[in-house]
């Protein structure tokens, strides 16, 4: 389980630590994909691989389906760690993420989200104001 939030810079490469808690979940490497908020997930291979099986297979495709792997399977990067437990973030997850200077990466249960530190912040507080009202409709199903 992946909780908490650990701020960094990424260097003049592109790389950013892996927070030590999270080192040995992921020394057989990490797979990162665009988020839907602007931000990266980083997946352990473990998880990465549910969520490739819980996709319908068949041998023809429906066009949602190739549409849905491509969103999903085309912009994924595998990484290992360095010698120093960092990750090199690619340039287009960096662009579209909004990545410059200051990284948030933070724990989202079974996988993490790596931000633009603003735009954490502004997630964070969004999130936060409705979690309650989030709670509240799950208990009435």
């Amino acid at each position: 389980m992946f909780l908490g939030e650990y701020d960094y810079k990424l260097d003049d490469k592109g790389r950013v630590p892996v927070p030590p808690k999270f080192r040995v979940e992921l020394k057989d490497g990490i797979i990162l994909v665009p988020g839907p908020e602007k931000c990266i997930f980083a997946y352990t291979p473990a998880e990465w691989g549910k969520i490739s099986e819980s996709l319908p297979t068949g041998t023809i495709a429906s066009s949602k389906m190739r549409k849905l792997n491509r969103a999903l399977f085309s912009t994924a990067f595998r990484l290992n760690l360095d010698g120093q437990s960092r990750i090199a973030l690619p340039a287009p997850l960096r662009q579209y993420a909004g990545i410059t200077e200051e990284v948030v990466i933070a724990g989202d249960n079974t996988y993490l989200e790596i931000w633009d530190k603003q735009l954490w912040e502004e997630e964070k507080t969004n999130s936060l104001a409705q979690a309650w009202q989030i709670i509240e409709t799950i208990e009435k199903h």
